[in-house]
């Protein structure tokens, strides 16, 4: 009996959650506000992390900037400054977790504790399989998948003891289907996207609710770092790069909205519907006739000639 009761309850609880996604679509959600509150973004010093800076800082939330570049951090930091937050630069090679533990003590004791977590720095190494160094391999997964665990494991504590918080997972669409010769890129997306999932559950389980999660999973964004890759020239007008700026703010509007994943565009969701539902050479047949499992050639070969070993294309 109280199987059943407990199977109506889900069932119930399921039709809601489909009815308010609905609903949602196209009625414009509340969005919180995160004003004086206290958001670390990793991957500062790039394209998208200094838009997101910038956006935080409109929504009134201080700011503590993580990049390795120094240089492209303070120029995001004296950006976000002249629009009247406050804004904390440091260093960090993501790649080594002892650097982001340390980092993350220094943060907690100069600053404060970091209520929004931004995970955003990425680099793909721009190299086929067989051709990349073993170090740049590694380096991907360190700084796109294992720096979440380290990052997570710094700043969560402090979230779990008030129950508030929101961690932000800047993932890719390629966290949700893959391509070809982006192996060490596909991998540690999805290995993003699996640890963002199961840490909301795990929030959730321990009736966490005061802490949120949103993971972002855009389509390939003009930042350069992806550069020369193409689909199918018919198609290019259809699914063209995403520009940077709308991407964040797509992005923003979900982490306000305390949605918990995102998608950007919307279309994104039907090839990771289709790689869940159709036969593998289904899949395969539809890559081939948009171009999507050469795309990434053109960018490979771009990375080839206009870098030498051991340099890592970075967001």
């Amino acid at each position: 009996m109280i199987f059943l009761v407990d199977l109506l309850l889900m069932l119930i609880d399921l039709t809601c959650s489909i009815l308010t996604a609905i609903v949602q679509t196209f009625l414009r959600p509340r969005l919180k506000c995160i004003d004086g509150e206290l958001c670390l973004i990793t991957g500062a010093g790039g394209a998208l992390g200094r838009l997101f800076a910038l956006e935080f800082a409109k929504e009134g939330a201080h700011l503590v900037l993580w990049d390795c570049n120094s240089a492209a951090n303070e120029q995001t930091a004296k950006l976000a400054r002249e629009l009247g937050v406050q804004v904390h630069t440091y260093t960090v090679d993501l790649s080594q977790r002892h650097s982001i533990y340390d980092t993350a003590d220094r943060v907690r004791t100069e600053v404060g504790e970091v209520s929004i977590l931004v995970n955003n720095a990425g680099v793909v190494a721009g190299r086929r399989l067989l051709d990349c160094p073993d170090e740049l391999l590694e380096r991907t997964l360190l700084v796109n998948c294992h720096a979440l665990f380290w990052m997570t494991k710094a700043f969560l504590p402090q979230m779990k003891s008030k129950n508030h918080g929101h961690i932000v997972t800047v993932a890719s669409a390629l966290g949700l289907f893959s391509t070809a010769c982006v192996e060490d890129y596909c991998a540690s997306k999805f290995g993003a996207v699996g640890f963002h999932e199961s840490l909301t559950h795990e929030l959730q389980a321990e009736d966490l609710d005061g802490i949120k999660t949103t993971l972002v999973c855009p389509y390939i964004v003009d930042t350069g770092m992806f550069a020369g890759c193409e689909i199918r020239k018919e198609l290019r007008s259809v699914i063209p790069p995403l520009e940077p700026l709308y991407t964040v703010q797509q992005s923003m509007k979900a982490i306000l909205a305390e949605q918990q994943m995102v998608c950007i565009p919307r279309l994104m969701y039907i090839p990771f519907l289709a790689r869940a539902l159709l036969p593998w050479d289904a899949n395969v047949a539809t890559y081939r006739f948009m171009g999507g499992d050469k795309c990434m050639l053109p960018f490979i070969k771009n990375t080839e000639q206009k870098t030498s070993n051991g340099h890592i294309k970075t967001a």
